[in-house]
C-alpha cells in the first residue's frame, strides 16, 4: 500500500487542520491541542502529543511531519550577534539574525529566497530573486531558532528587515504573522514587537495596516526622486510622493509610529540639506528616525560616511524634534550585511 504524501504542519493554518480533522470525524478542537505542542512545547514527535488518543496521533505521524530548516552554518560575533544560514529542502539558502539588546533579544528573518528589488546597496539584490519563502519556512525561522535560545523568554522583537521584500510576499507573510502573533495557540509574539520593512510596495502597505497589528518600517534611504530611483529602482513605480502619501495614510494604533530606514552612504545622501529635506519630507507623519550607516561589502562600491557626517546628519534631526537613532551595525565581524554567508555557501 502506498503510504499517502506527508504535508508539513507548518504549512497548514488552523482553519486547514480543523478541515482535515472534520473530513476524519475528529472533533475540531483537536487542532488547538496539536498546535500547541508544535508552537508552544516546540514538539517534532506526534507521539509526545499526550492529550490526544493513540489513533490520532498515529493517523498525524501517517500524514503530517513537523518541519525544521536544516541549519548549513551559524557564525557567532564578538558581540554576541549570531547569524544563521539555513539550508531550505530545494537547497537554496536563507539568512536570519539574533541580535542581542540589553535586556532582550531581536530576530531577524527573511521572507524570499533573495530578492528581485535590485536596491544598489543590498548584498542580497545581487543574486536576484530565487522564490517566495512558504509560510512555513518563515514560521520555522522564528521557532527553530527559539527552540535554540538558552532563555527563549529573551527573544521578544521580530524584525522582518532580512532577505527579500516582505510584501512581495504578502500572501505567505500574513498567513506566518498570525502564527506569531497568536496567544492562543502560536507563538505568542506581540503585534508591536514585530515590525514589516518595505523597500515600498505602495499598494501593498495599506493592506498589512488592514490584514495586521504589526508595525510598518520603510527603506527610504534618498529624499529626492533621483537619488532614490538611482538607488531603489522601485522608486521608478511608487515615488516618493506615493510612498510618502500612503505613509500618511497607514492606520496606525494609537501610540505607534512608522520607522524610517534611512542608510547613509557617503557622498550620495548624507549631505546637511539631505538632512534637512527629510526633516520636511517626513513632517506630517508620525514617525521615528533609524540612520544605517552603510555596511560596506564587496558587491558595492559605496563607502561608509565619516562619523563626523553621520553626527551632523543626526544633528540637524534632532533639532528638528524627531526620534531619531544611529544603528550601529552588528555582527561586523561575521559576514554582517544581508546576503554574504548565502552568497559565499552558493560560491562563484
Amino acid at each position: 500500500m502506498k503510504k499517502p504524501e506527508q504535508t508539513d504542519l507548518l504549512e497548514m493554518t488552523h482553519e486547514q487542520l480543523v478541515g482535515w480533522l472534520a473530513d476524519r470525524d475528529i472533533a475540531a478542537y483537536r487542532a488547538d491541542q496539536i498546535l500547541k505542542w508544535i508552537y508552544l512545547r516546540q514538539t517534532d514527535d506526534f507521539g509526545v502529543m499526550s492529550d490526544l488518543a493513540k489513533g490520532i496521533r498515529t493517523l498525524l505521524a501517517q500524514h503530517f511531519i513537523i518541519g525544521r530548516l536544516g541549519v548549513e552554518r551559524i557564525e557567532t560575533s564578538r558581540d554576541g550577534s549570531r547569524k544563521y544560514l539555513f539550508k531550505l529542502r530545494d537547497g537554496r539558502y536563507i539568512e536570519s539574525v539574533l541580535i542581542p539588546e540589553r535586556d532582550h533579544d531581536t530576530l531577524c528573518v527573511s521572507s524570499q529566497a533573495g530578492c528581485a528589488q535590485g536596491c544598489r546597496f543590498c548584498m542580497t539584490a545581487a543574486g536576484g530573486l530565487e522564490r517566495n519563502l512558504t509560510r512555513g519556512e518563515i514560521i520555522a525561522q522564528v521557532r527553530d531558532i527559539q527552540r535554540r535560545l538558552d532563555d527563549p523568554g529573551r527573544l521578544r522583537n521580530i524584525v522582518f528587515m532580512g532577505m527579500g521584500e516582505p510584501l512581495a510576499n504578502y500572501k505567505n507573510l500574513i498567513s506566518a504573522l498570525k502564527v506569531i502573533t497568536d496567544n492562543d495557540r502560536g507563538l505568542r509574539f506581540a503585534g508591536r514587537r514585530v515590525t514589516v520593512s518595505t523597500a515600498g510596495l505602495v499598494p501593498r502597505m495599506a493592506d498589512l495596516g488592514r490584514d495586521s497589528r504589526v508595525n510598518l518600517a520603510v527603506s527610504l534611504n534618498a529624499t529626492d526622486n533621483e537619488t532614490r530611483s538611482r538607488l531603489m529602482p522601485i522608486n521608478r513605480k511608487y515615488p516618493l510622493e506615493e510612498l510618502l502619501g500612503a505613509c500618511r495614510h497607514f492606520p496606525l494604533p494609537a501610540g505607534r509610529r512608522i520607522t524610517f530606514e534611512y542608510i547613509l552612504i557617503k557622498d550620495v545622501n548624507d549631505s546637511i540639506d539631505d538632512a534637512r529635506r527629510l526633516a520636511r519630507l517626513l513632517q506630517p507623519i508620525r514617525c521615528k528616525i533609524n540612520l544605517i550607516p552603510f555596511n560596506i561589502h564587496e558587491s558595492s562600491d559605496f563607502q561608509r560616511p565619516a562619523e563626523a557626517v553621520i553626527q551632523a546628519f543626526y544633528d540637524v534631526l534632532f533639532a528638528k524634534n524627531y526620534t531619531v537613532i544611529i544603528r550601529r551595525s552588528k555582527g561586523e565581524d561575521i559576514s554582517a550585511a544581508c546576503g554574504q554567508l548565502r552568497a559565499r555557501s552558493m560560491g562563484p
